[in-house]
């Protein structure tokens, strides 16, 4: 392969940052605007949620979209994934800009086919090449425009383009509906699961009568709580359990020599369903808070705060860090009685959940739920120890959808692997179109 190459730079008829704007009617012209929320995977504009904002004429003058423009994501990213994506402008029906934490990339189209442009710039993203030329704040990661217009591309003639980027999306129209089936295959995984689980906790199997919620009014919003079989019971989670807080971080107390350093769970670590604990991080205590706040295996994990769909998520501690003690954002429910503490995370991660949407506070970034209002919380207790024999069914059952939720993780993984091949491929110069192209991107792609 003889191509040519470029910078960027050069390959640009021009290229400015995006406005924001003010509220809809209060400048000289209403747009849409394109924000980093439109960028979807692989480069794809969703325009049709852009925001309508109101901006100058001089703005909308050198800021308009047009059909093959590029759309740099400046500002964003995420703790695992770097800033720089870049979305292509297709049809637009209304005058549209780009938003501030966005960089218009107008292609010099007598140089370069902005559909080329736009497959390189995501494969140079995809390939992790974008992480040296971004500076991180405390959340949020910013691009060094001067640098990334420096970065060279290689630059075959534009027929040679053409070609390229016709053999690309033949293959990616494929590989994309393969990965939109397993994505719906994943959907419906997830939708068996939780019906296994509710179906199991309100003992949906159990022949017999049923009967209404008969809970003692608590001043929370309750909703349709299901009916439950005879002898089985709601009750409220204080009523069962023994709920306690965690520890609040002091910066000014970690130098304290009387206190001892111990491992504690933030909310990171307590997913739905799941404990992350790759990254356990810990805290100086006074040995009194230590001893009080040690979790003890089969204590039952709630989350305080986060996003609103995230309240009251979380899992079974099982002892897996020695000492380990819990943050003020994760509370831990101790079970008296014989109620199995899977039973009733389970119970806590469906409708516990939904319950602590709607009984929750929200801030303007944050939702949480207060100690007092989680003891509240309405819990299914089945007679005796039949929590204990629901469980061990479950899990069975659970065990065999995970193994085809791993299964498909991997096929998306795979599919994820082929398309930085095939992109690795077109830009090296190896792709033909012809049946050999998919020994080359086997053998590139390292899934």
């Amino acid at each position: 392969m003889s191509w040519n190459r470029a910078t960027l730079a050069a390959l640009l008829e021009t290229t400015i940052g995006g406005v924001w704007g003010g509220e809809a009617g209060s400048g000289e012209v209403d747009v849409r605007v394109i924000r980093v929320t439109e960028l979807k995977n692989h480069g794809r504009l969703n325009v049709s949620t852009a925001a309508l904002r109101s901006i100058s004429k001089r703005q909308l003058l050198t800021r308009e979209l047009r059909p093959g423009d590029l759309l740099l994501e400046k500002s964003g990213g995420g703790p695992t994934t770097p800033v720089g994506r870049v979305g292509l402008v297709m049809g637009l029906e209304e005058p549209s800009i780009c938003a501030n934490f966005m960089q218009l990339l107008r292609p010099d189209q007598d140089q370069v086919e902005p559909r080329f442009l736009h497959f390189y710039l995501n494969h140079f993203h995809a390939s992790g090449l974008t992480a040296t030329m971004q500076t991180a704040s405390t959340n949020i990661r910013n691009i060094k425009a001067s640098e990334y217009v420096r970065l060279e591309v290689p630059l075959p003639c534009l027929d040679e383009q053409r070609r390229i980027v016709e053999i690309l999306e033949d293959h990616l129209s494929r590989l994309d509906a393969a990965d939109a089936g397993l994505v719906d295959a994943q959907r419906r995984m997830a939708v068996l699961r939780e019906r296994l689980v509710r179906d199991a906790i309100t003992g949906s199997g159990v022949s017999g009568q049923r009967h209404a919620p008969d809970l003692i009014e608590a001043g929370t919003r309750d909703g349709d709580l299901p009916t439950l079989p005879v002898g089985w019971a709601w009750r409220r989670l204080g009523e069962v359990a023994d709920v306690a807080g965690g520890v609040t971080k002091d910066a000014n107390k970690q130098s304290n020599p009387d206190f001892v350093e111990v491992p504690y769970l933030r909310v990171a670590n307590v997913q739905r369903a799941e404990l992350r604990l790759e990254n356990v991080t810990t805290i100086r205590v006074a040995p009194s808070k230590a001893e009080a706040l040690r979790l003890e295996p089969g204590d039952v994990l709630l989350n305080e705060g986060g996003d609103r769909d995230k309240l009251a998520r979380g899992w079974v501690w099982a002892g897996q860090v020695d000492d380990c003690i819990h943050q003020n954002h994760v509370f831990r429910a101790r079970v008296r009685g014989d109620l199995d503490p899977y039973f009733l995370s389970w119970t806590a991660n469906t409708i516990g959940g939904r319950w602590a949407e709607r009984n929750g506070k929200q801030s303007v970034n944050l939702a949480s739920i207060s100690l007092s209002m989680i003891r509240r919380m309405p819990v299914i207790v089945p007679p005796g120890d039949l929590s204990r024999a629901i469980v061990e069914e479950l899990h069975g059952q659970l065990a065999s959808v995970d193994r085809v939720a791993a299964e498909l993780k991997s096929a998306r993984t795979r599919c994820l692997g082929l398309r930085r091949a095939l992109l690795a491929a077109a830009f090296s110069g190896r792709l033909t179109g012809r049946h050999a192209d998919q020994e080359v991107i086997e053998e590139l792609a390292d899934v």
